[in-house]
């Protein structure tokens, strides 16, 4: 991640494990009724989630994180040294290369970009890409501009980026083993001079190698700094950047079962930024910052592999989704620019006890409409010893479906309550992942 130089973030792990996400029970309920078809792509599904491994994202950042490669900064020996790893790696997969001149490098001054392709299989969605990528430079040895010291010393960046590159490559890896192509194309590229101003993203934007130059880039998923989760907390960048890409994530999220905290600021701080100034809709994984954070001292030892290996999964399920989803790719949402962690605030701030008809208030539930996903109304307001309160419903959940019937909008939310019987289920999203809640009242 580009050095910001700012105070050191500080965490604090914990919560408890949620309850299993609820498609993935009904899913399992229904197994036995399924067709042969949707068994077998459930099975495909579950063959690539299970190639994921922390074993060999351990292999990869052990080596990109060796003393070797003296800090991967852009353009020096080690991080030519640490694309030609890279390279070697993906040549294994069997991906098109889609770097210049039939290679999987696209050169930009003394730096190289890493591209290759997974084209798609549906020729009437084949020519839109997605883009899953993360930066492969470090800062070397560190000066007084990009390390928080001391410098002279080798910046091994084990999680800052090896463990997203380790992510990237896995995932590469698992699209291999599923029966076939996905609809849309999958473009894997690893980025160098991120560490310089994001030099390896911007430059792709602006002059695509020919391999890739035909393609529109409709989505695009960076992974930067996975490898420290801590109390299963995910940090999510840029979920507001296209509508409906929080649900999106949350479904994806069943396997993983990860906590979610989605910022809305976006900064110029890693390479999602250069593609949301293309108005391409784009997410970052990144799993927080450290007391390591360019240092010497981010060093393998400290990088929590089962981690890695869960956020690479919810990658995978995530990008699937999205490349063999029957909708029309996501527009660009403009207004996730102008937005902030206060909007979200505002959005989400628990609203005053008001005083509602009792026909229309038996649940005991008030929320508010969130702009950027309409489908998941967030809740602000619970009335004490109600329906609500007592079925375990918190503030800040978001409502999904109701009675097994997903919600549109807010109004259609509150349609589907007033109808509904006096034993009620909510799905819920809360903090990313699903659960479900029973709803009992006498009216």
């Amino acid at each position: 991640m580009r050095q910001q130089l700012l105070p050191q973030h500080s965490w604090h792990a914990g919560g408890r494990r949620a309850i299993a996400s609820t498609r993935t029970m009904a899913f399992l309920m229904l197994l036995a009724s399924a067709s042969p078809g949707m068994y077998a792509a459930e099975h495909a599904g579950a063959t690539a989630r299970a190639s994921i491994q922390a074993a060999d994202a351990s292999r990869h950042i052990a080596a990109l994180a060796d003393d070797a490669f003296e800090g991967r900064e852009g353009g020096s020996r080690g991080g030519r040294a640490a694309g030609a790893y890279i390279v070697s790696a993906i040549e294994k997969l069997g991906l098109k290369p889609a770097g210049d001149a039939g290679t999987f490098y696209q050169r930009f001054g003394s730096m190289r970009n890493i591209l290759c392709l997974l084209p798609g299989s549906d020729p009437a969605v084949a020519h839109e890409a997605i883009v899953v990528c993360a930066h492969y430079d470090h800062v070397g040895y560190g000066n007084a501009n990009n390390s928080h010291g001391p410098t002279g010393f080798i910046h091994n960046g084990a999680d800052d980026n090896a463990s997203g590159v380790a992510g990237v490559i896995e995932v590469a890896e698992a699209f291999q083993h599923l029966p076939s192509r996905p609809r849309r194309s999958i473009l894997f590229a690893f980025w160098d001079g991120e560490e310089k101003g994001l030099l390896g993203s911007y430059h792709f934007l602006r002059s695509r190698p020919a391999a890739v130059a035909p393609l529109a880039i409709v989505f695009s998923v960076n992974i930067d700094m996975i490898g420290r989760l801590r109390g299963e907390r995910l940090e999510i960048f840029g979920a507001r950047t296209a509508e409906g890409l929080r649900a999106a994530l949350v479904q994806a999220n069943a396997g993983a079962n990860l906590e979610f905290i989605f910022d809305w600021k976006i900064a110029e701080d890693s390479d999602h930024y250069a593609f949301i100034t293309a108005r391409i809709p784009t997410v970052m994984f990144h799993t927080g910052l450290h007391a390591q954070y360019h240092r010497p001292s981010d060093d393998m030892h400290l990088i929590n592999m089962h981690g890695v290996e869960s956020v690479a999964r919810l990658t995978l399920d995530f990008v699937s989704a999205l490349a063999d989803d029957p909708a029309a790719a996501r527009p660009f949402r403009a207004q996730s620019r102008s937005e902030s962690s206060n909007t979200r605030k505002a959005l989400e701030q628990s609203a005053p006890a008001a005083v509602i008809p009792a026909e229309r208030g038996r649940w005991g539930i008030g929320t508010r409409a969130d702009p950027g996903e309409p489908s998941a109304p967030v809740v602000v307001r619970i009335t004490p010893q109600s329906p609500a309160a007592n079925g375990g419903l918190s503030l800040g959940d978001r409502v999904l479906a109701i009675d097994g019937v997903a919600v549109s909008n807010q109004s259609d939310m509150v349609n589907k309550l007033r109808i509904a019987g006096p034993n009620t289920v909510l799905d819920i999203d809360r903090k990313g992942r699903m659960i479900q809640l029973k709803m009992t009242t006498d009216r």
